[in-house]
């Protein structure tokens, strides 16, 4: 791979982020719909919604050994191409039981394409020998944020099924224009320096790997409980009107894409370990500041914080995965990405469960402490250091 196509994989890569986000984000519009077109309540929806976490969880394991067989760039092409109907899938299944198929399968590929997408942006660090692992998390978040807004907007307008079409048609285009400049590994990966290939196990032995999964659910765990009860903490133990209670996770969520476009930078300046440390505990302090907070104004203040903070985090643990000593990157990865959206299946119900006994302060003081851990553990992701190696790097020519 030249410099120039290295270059020009980092957008290929990029613009796939961006349409697993628009599709993900797009779809969030949907969901308060299905309740009246299949009459079904909001028990079965959150069973529904389940199938679909499982479907990305389950799937995503397998995806590894699929990226260590055919390379990440066929497997990465072939599932971008898979999200491209899987949304009208949802909105035009006839009934419950081919409703509850169509997300599962809506979350199996988007989970896959999820590892694919990651694994091929740790070997396309690798060419550059500099990270693009947050800024690709960026363009996620970015397509995520013009996925809803947009698609919100076209189902005020066109309704839902014209929605869900216009949204396939973009995710296609951008899809389409991506491929061609993918780039990757070859399927079967040379030999290390001892002479041995990496392993491509199913379900990888290492402990460390799973560690890593570990602290990335740690790191995932704060986005979903400001998202699902950050208002709700604002508004009933605070006192926050409506429009103020949702500032909450507007400004989380602002913050941590604005930090994720600086956060590669970062981490070339200081590295991934030193950057990890710092960032769990600015997200540590942010939780800690919006658990002790006398007034809305300063907890949301606080979950800012937290969003500064837990940026970074996630796409440093995944790039720590991909280059993970004698192992295969697609494989680690599918690990360590199938632990953090396993928790986050489970973590919702268990911080609602926590917070009506104990309430929201100390749920939020926990959390805290969760990033203080990986802050302690940091060490850990020096591998995500190990991009620009000589043993991993070709010249360019």
């Amino acid at each position: 791979m030249t410099r120039i196509e290295a270059r020009n994989a980092r957008w290929a890569v990029a613009a796939t982020f961006a349409a697993n986000g628009f599709v993900t984000g797009a779809w969030a519009p949907q969901i308060p719909l299905l309740l009246p077109r299949h009459g079904i309540g909001e028990a079965t929806l959150g069973g529904l919604i389940i199938l679909l976490g499982l479907g990305a969880v389950s799937a995503m394991l397998f995806t590894g050994r699929l990226i260590a067989r055919y390379g990440s760039r066929r497997v990465l092409g072939v599932f971008a191409l898979t999200i491209v109907p899987v949304l009208p899938l949802v909105v035009l299944a006839p009934s419950v039981w081919l409703l509850g198929l169509a997300m599962a399968l809506f979350g199996a590929m988007i989970g896959s394409m999820d590892v694919a997408m990651n694994a091929n942006a740790v070997e396309v660090e690798r060419r550059l020998g500099y990270a693009i692992m947050s800024s690709s998390h960026g363009f996620w978040s970015l397509g995520g944020f013009f996925g809803g807004t947009a698609g919100a907007w076209a189902i005020a307008h066109w309704g839902a099924t014209a929605q869900a079409l216009a949204v396939a048609a973009v995710a296609l285009a951008v899809v389409l224009a991506a491929m061609p400049l993918l780039r990757g590994e070859p399927p079967h990966p040379a030999v290390t320096e001892a002479g041995v290939a990496p392993r491509t196990r199913l379900v990888p032995r290492e402990a460390g790997i799973w560690l890593l999964g570990a602290m990335a659910l740690f790191s995932m765990v704060p986005e979903g409980a400001v998202l699902d009860w950050g208002a709700l903490y604002l508004g009933q133990e605070l006192g926050a009107g409506t429009l103020q209670a949702g500032l909450g996770f507007a400004l989380f969520s602002g913050a941590m894409a604005t930090v994720r476009f600086a956060g590669d930078a970062l981490r070339n300046r200081f590295g991934a370990v030193r950057t990890l440390r710092v960032s769990g505990l600015i997200g540590a302090g942010g939780l800690m500041l919006a658990a002790l907070a006398p007034a809305a104004p300063v907890a949301i203040l606080g979950f800012m914080l937290a969003g500064f903070g837990v940026a970074n985090m996630v796409p440093i643990l995944f790039s720590a995965a991909g280059n993970w000593p004698g192992h295969a990157a697609g494989s680690a990865i599918s690990a360590v990405t199938m632990v953090g959206y396993a928790g986050i299946l489970v973590a919702p119900g268990s911080i609602g469960f926590f917070a009506e006994h104990a309430g929201f302060r100390p749920t939020y003081a926990a959390l805290a402490l969760l990033l203080v851990l990986v802050a302690g553990l940091a060490g850990r992701a020096q591998a995500a250091d190990g991009i620009a190696r000589h043993d991993q790097m070709r010249p360019a020519t």
